[in-house]
């Protein structure tokens, strides 16, 4: 199983030394992949999380990772399709890819968010049947000489996209899901699934399975899927007991434990995401202090 890390790109530690410090760091230690999110808004009457107040935008922090690394493959888990129009969003990743040169993992999603919604003049409904069509249409936008489609929710006319991305056939498409039908649509559709920080690890085989039995009941070999999971990892020395222990809190030992369990329900990549410990995602928290554990999450888990 692959081990990523997530940028800061939520709270006080979200600077551009950190953001730095953490991408060079993670890269020398053999770290697969570093990870960006999204978050538009933060309703004032509502408690999304630490994480959520405040976020960094993922199409501008990769392009400033990308020019501080060299091998680390680079990720958002993930952008919302309907906040982005097609073509907009296919230049925007193909442009990130070829700065990369080749290192961009495409995460997306529809989102849930009724206030984003809103903010971005998007129509929340139908959201399942216009991925279905935007999925398809991205890659066209990446591969096609001419590109011309007009289907039911999307249009572009006759035109050329240029440059196209690095990797052939475009960055991997990987998908967040939660509901069944969803989770179909990644073994259909995706090149993998990316969990959400709230997803229950201890049951996270079951929807990998749903994700495979899609992948085969479309003719596509589920085991060339990616299953990759974000890792809330709250490193605690004193450790964590209990029946209600969290997956990936407590001592070293205990997390590791955890990240052999995920390995056994099928999870081929993990990347640790301190952006969710409250105590470091917090537009609150101490940014040195969050870095200073930052280092030690860094060298405990290394690859």
């Amino acid at each position: 199983m692959e081990i990523g890390f997530g940028a800061p790109v939520a709270g006080s530690w979200a600077t551009v030394d950190n953001l730095v410090r953490v991408a060079t760091r993670a890269e020398e230690l053999g770290y697969r992949s570093l990870w960006t999110m999204q978050r538009l808004l933060y309703p004032p009457d509502e408690n999304w999380g630490e994480a959520y107040r405040a976020v960094l935008d993922p199409i501008a922090t990769l392009p400033f990772l990308a020019a501080h690394t060299s091998r680390v493959r680079l990720g958002v888990a993930v952008v919302n399709l309907p906040f982005l129009a097609p073509a907009l969003l296919a230049k925007q990743l193909a442009t990130i890819d070829l700065l990369s040169g080749g290192r961009l993992d495409a995460g997306l999603g529809i989102g849930w968010s009724a206030e984003e919604y809103a903010a971005v003049g998007a129509d929340k409904s139908s959201r399942g049947r216009r991925a279905e069509e935007y999925i398809p249409l991205l890659r066209r936008l990446w591969t096609d000489e001419i590109i011309d489609h007009d289907g039911e929710f999307y249009r572009v006319p006759p035109a050329r996209m240029d440059p196209k991305p690095v990797q052939p056939g475009g960055p991997p498409i990987l998908l967040g899901a939660t509901a069944a039908p969803a989770l179909r649509r990644v073994g259909r559709l995706a090149d993998g699934w990316i969990s959400s920080s709230r997803a229950d690890l201890t049951t996270i085989g079951d929807s990998i399975r749903i994700i495979r039995a899609a992948a085969e009941s479309a003719g596509r070999d589920p085991d060339t899927l990616r299953v990759i999971s974000r890792g809330v990892v709250l490193l605690r020395p004193g450790g964590s007991t209990g029946p209600d222990r969290r997956p990936l809190t407590g001592t070293a030992e205990q997390i590791r434990d955890d990240l052999g369990r995920l390995a056994d329900q099928g999870v081929t990549e993990v990347f640790i995401d301190l952006n969710f410990d409250p105590g470091i995602g917090s537009p609150d928290a101490d940014p040195a202090r969050s870095l200073d554990h930052a280092e030690t999450v860094l060298e405990t888990f290394k690859p």
